[in-house]
């Protein structure tokens, strides 16, 4: 008991995992353990067998920031061991380590140098990605919820109108972050910009469309793309399209088969990305290229291109419907 009490007071964790041979976790102890143990009648010398935890929740090293949040929210516990396929531990998640983002030194890339016709005469005189959404521009919620999940590392690729945005912006001082900037001198696609980056970056990074408003945790695909050693990952949302007719089936002049108004199920480009470094070679510096195109490159030299599944909000802010929507809204929060 007098160990434990040790190791809870050291720590500062408010749990002392209790572990046997190789690491194989046991259980667990807590403080409150060890107050109910006092007032049975346990004392300093006591044994902690009687009161340790035996069968405590545990997750595995691959599940997501976002199912442990809701698996300790749902469990009411502040902290969740991690463990291996062998019940060795291997790590513990801390709910206030969670609600506090590690710094990622992973550089994250914005496009802002389209045109935005389709959004037209809001944009004949701003920047698509500086449209206000709210009470601040669009790009700037983009920099604001990825800051929070500790990137500091910002570059937007600019074209048209990019005076304005570098204006507002600066080196980033203002957000306590560092921004950087790529000129495009004619539009190079969501992809091509990304050709003229030097020095090139030495971790994978985030690309992302400066239009799009969404509550993704970049920090996630970020994770999600590491452990699947993918070179390329877009994050992808399922769309669903309702035939406003009933369907009819036919064989020759025979009904095979009929479907009332059926419901198309597929999965569309979110426009955010996770690149390896290496995933720059398919590029020719300053050649236009979009991103479907760098993937089917990527593919087509046998190399591994994921999907990471997201079900968060997302808005493609491309047309004014899009606009008017986002601005109802004033965030997808």
């Amino acid at each position: 008991m007098q160990q434990a009490i040790r190791n809870l007071d050291e720590s500062s964790l408010q749990v002392a995992l209790v572990v046997g041979p190789g690491g194989v976790l046991l259980g667990t102890v807590t403080d409150g353990d060890i107050r109910r143990g006092l007032l049975r009648g346990l004392d300093m010398n006591s044994s902690l067998a009687p009161i340790i935890q035996r069968d405590p929740f545990v997750v595995p090293p691959q599940l997501g920031r976002e199912a442990i949040v809701q698996l300790m929210q749902a469990n009411k516990i502040s902290q969740l061991p991690v463990v291996d396929k062998e019940q060795r531990v291997v790590g513990l998640h801390i709910w206030g380590n969670l609600m506090t983002a590690p710094e990622r030194s992973n550089m994250m890339v914005i496009m802002c140098g389209g045109k935005g016709m389709r959004l037209r005469p809001h944009t004949e005189n701003c920047p698509k990605p500086m449209l206000p959404v709210g009470d601040k521009p669009m790009l700037e919620h983009i920099i604001e919820q990825a800051k929070a999940e500790g990137f500091r590392h910002f570059v937007l690729a600019v074209h048209y109108l990019g005076h304005m945005i570098e204006e507002y912006f600066g080196d980033g001082a203002r957000w306590q972050v560092r921004i950087e900037y790529l000129h495009e001198e004619s539009p190079l696609g969501t992809a091509g910009a990304i050709s003229l980056m030097n020095p090139v970056p030495t971790e994978p990074f985030l690309v992302s469309n400066g239009d799009v408003l969404t509550d993704i945790r970049y920090a996630d695909l970020l994770d999600f793309h590491c452990r699947h050693g993918a070179l390329a990952t877009m994050a992808v949302r399922l769309h669903e399209w309702q035939h406003p007719f009933g369907v009819v089936r036919t064989s020759g002049v025979d009904i095979v088969d009929f479907e009332e108004k059926p419901i198309n199920r597929t999965h569309i480009n979110a426009g955010i990305y996770v690149l390896e470094p290496s995933a720059l070679a398919v590029l020719k510096a300053g050649e236009a290229c979009d991103m479907p195109t760098l993937f089917g490159r990527l593919q087509q030299g046998a190399e591994r291109t994921i999907a990471y599944p997201m079900h968060e909000p997302w808005l493609d802010v491309g047309r004014p419907e899009d606009y008017r929507q986002a601005n109802n809204f004033g965030t997808l929060s």
